[in-house]
């Protein structure tokens, strides 16, 4: 149970964190001077955006590389022991899913200081 929910969250986490890093601050760069909006107004645009639309996908190729339903009885996914492992599940894949999409900030560097500085 576990496993069956972090997997798909990983995949989620990743893909939102390396996205909205990514875009977000070209947005902020162009758009957002332009406009006078802020990071995160621009940042919570594409976050919400993306979530919708990458969830689905994430779950079907989490499917497709072999993540099997568990086989519980209803009275088994009803436990407690079940939806906690569930939820931690979750919170945990999505942890890592997001500390492993923050790979587009290793090629940001000098340039965004020099921006900054101007």
């Amino acid at each position: 149970v576990f496993f069956h929910n972090a997997l798909p969250f990983v995949g989620f986490g990743f893909l939102d964190n390396a996205i909205m890093i990514a875009a977000g601050t070209q947005i902020e760069l162009s758009i957002g001077v332009v406009l006078g909006i802020s990071t995160m107004a621009g940042k919570f645009k594409i976050l919400c955006s993306c979530s919708s639309s990458l969830a689905g996908y994430v779950e079907a190729l989490a499917s497709r590389l072999g993540l099997s339903i568990p086989d519980l009885t209803p009275k088994q996914a009803d436990m407690w022991q079940t939806r906690l492992s569930a939820h931690l599940g979750k919170a945990i894949g999505v942890t890592i899913g997001c500390i492993l999409g923050m790979f587009p900030l290793l090629f940001f560097g000098e340039e965004e200081e020099k921006l900054e500085e101007k």
